[in-house]
């Protein structure tokens, strides 16, 4: 089955969580806004659906349709190899990946707090604000957990010896905050040096590392999640 994954074309955003699960496990997919336009994402999203997707991320897999990105992970992993073959586990993979989701919302507040229709010009201020608070608690919390996880995980990644798709998020999540937060970063992972570890182990897997070196994998920039203000870095 070839996969069609719809996203916004200039950015890693949500989607990138999709495309890294979709390259490890070297699954056919198209990129269809980066070949076809926003249009064709605009066309899929307004078009006559029982089960309209609500936004993007969205994936199409044959006549089934899948939004939001812990949803299509749940999906993708339990028939790519991304995930336990027990329930349990598999729901155990889907609460770390809602997790997640839930810093992923935190990260993007830090530089729009009063809300993403504002720019960033108009809340420094409270940009600011929020952002020491999420390197005070928020970063310490989240990242805590998972390292504290991974500790206990007795093996290689997060559930053990087997690489799920909580792992390649967790990848983009340090990848990210490097980008975005270079200097708060590199003072932080002396505290989180088995997620520093578990980033290099999946940049070095062979279709990952393909897939960094690779014009499919669309830079950091200044529209995504990950933004870099310096303000919000010193």
């Amino acid at each position: 089955m070839r996969y069609e994954l719809y996203y916004w074309p200039m950015i890693q955003g949500r989607g990138e969580y999709v495309r890294l699960a979709l390259e490890e496990a070297a699954a056919s997919y198209r990129d269809v806004a980066r070949e076809e336009g926003i249009a064709a994402m605009t066309a899929m999203l307004e078009a006559d659906s029982a089960t309209p997707p609500f936004a993007p991320p969205f994936l199409k897999a044959g006549r089934l349709v899948i939004g939001q990105t812990a949803n299509i992970l749940l999906f993708l992993g339990a028939r790519h190899g991304l995930a336990p073959k027990a329930e349990p586990g598999q729901f155990w993979v889907h609460q770390l990946q809602l997790t997640i989701t839930d810093f992923v919302v935190e990260i993007h507040d830090t530089h729009h707090p009063l809300g993403p229709t504002l720019y960033y010009e108009d809340q420094r201020a409270p940009a600011k604000k929020r952002t020491a608070e999420f390197w005070s608690e928020r970063v310490p919390k989240f990242l805590g957990y998972f390292e504290q996880l991974l500790g206990r995980s007795g093996g290689a990644y997060v559930t053990g010896r087997r690489l799920t798709y909580v792992d390649l998020s967790l990848f983009q999540i340090i990848a990210g905050l490097r980008y975005a937060f270079p200097n708060r970063m590199a003072a932080f992972e002396r505290n989180i040096p088995g997620l520093v570890a578990l980033h290099d182990r999946v940049a070095a897997r062979p279709n990952i590392a393909a897939y960094l070196a690779s014009p499919r994998r669309i830079p950091f920039n200044e529209d995504g999640i990950f933004r870099h203000y310096k303000a919000l870095d010193d």
